[in-house]
């Protein structure tokens, strides 16, 4: 693989599984979260993109070591770090409001709604990250 082949091919590992999420997540702004299957529904999403992003972020991180691009790969690796260590906070978190809904707490839904809207911006804010930064990983190569 060329250097801007590695450049290319990792940009779409990781802008894939992100773009989807980007596209996706906002269905669950048109109903209610106090709905336990939609609820259910949005906490398996966030699930399934932070299990996502792991994979994707750690197979970007050592193509770009392997290609000997030290500096990208610690950018990537970052992300991936976040997408471990923010899986458990934020699961933890959105499975507190479920039992909280499930115990009559009317306040769950809005709590799960701030929940899904942080989850939302900080998705958007690391792929606006990775879209600025597309220009230095492929002049460094």
């Amino acid at each position: 693989m060329t250097p801007d082949a590695v450049a290319v091919a990792v940009m779409v590992i990781l802008l894939f599984p992100m773009g989807y999420f980007t596209l996706a997540s906002p269905a669950f702004l048109l109903v209610k979260l106090d709905i336990r299957p939609v609820a259910l529904l949005l906490r398996g999403m966030f699930n399934a993109h932070f299990l996502v992003m792991r994979f994707a972020a750690i197979i970007a991180t050592l193509a770009l070591l392997l290609d000997g691009r030290p500096l990208a790969a610690i950018g990537v690796g970052l992300l991936a770090a976040l997408a471990i260590g923010g899986r458990g906070w934020f699961m933890q978190r959105m499975d507190e409001q479920l039992s909280a809904g499930e115990a009559g707490d009317t306040n769950a839904a809005g709590r799960l709604r701030r929940l899904h809207w942080s989850g939302m911006l900080c998705n958007a804010a690391l792929l606006a990250a990775l879209l600025v930064s597309i220009p230095y990983i492929a002049a460094s190569a």
